[in-house]
């Protein structure tokens, strides 16, 4: 039974929508407005120990919708999960959190927003795939490059 206990474990406990906001500051006015519209998406990650074992990881997505400089629409989406990741070795776990652990939650992400801006009348925005492990070793990079700085 304990050789059991100590097995590497990873298992998805929940997926769930954890914030949403939807603004549209300058309707009906800018609805009028003509022009191409300028998306700006960013994208922020956040991971945090709930209990012994379970992790919360939660991807954030800002999209910004502008016509000839007035907002047309500004959405903000929070997608996160419950991963249980028990007996990783250290040199493991931060991967698995920064990369397996979004690429889980953030198509659920995609689809949320999506459908939000679905919601107001426009087109729906598509977010484009992401890949999780080359942000991750950027910033890893950048870290070394700043530790080096610092040195």
């Amino acid at each position: 039974m304990s050789d059991q206990a100590a097995q590497p474990s990873f298992a998805i406990q929940r997926i769930y929508l954890k914030d949403l906001s939807l603004e549209m500051p300058n309707a009906p006015q800018v609805l009028l407005e003509q022009g191409q519209p300028q998306v700006d998406v960013q994208l922020n990650l956040h991971a945090e120990p709930v209990v012994d074992g379970i992790y919360e990881v939660a991807v954030t997505a800002t999209v910004t919708t502008k016509v000839n400089d007035k907002t047309l629409f500004l959405v903000e989406a929070k997608q996160a999960g419950l991963f249980e990741i028990r007996n990783i070795p250290q040199e493991q776990l931060q991967p698995i959190i920064a990369i397996a652990c979004p690429q889980i939650v953030y198509p659920y992400l995609r689809a949320t927003v999506a459908d939000v801006i679905n919601r107001t009348g426009f087109p729906p925005v598509h977010l484009t795939e992401v890949n999780f492990q080359a942000m991750y070793e950027a910033q890893l990079a950048q870290a070394a490059g700043e530790q080096a700085g610092n040195a």
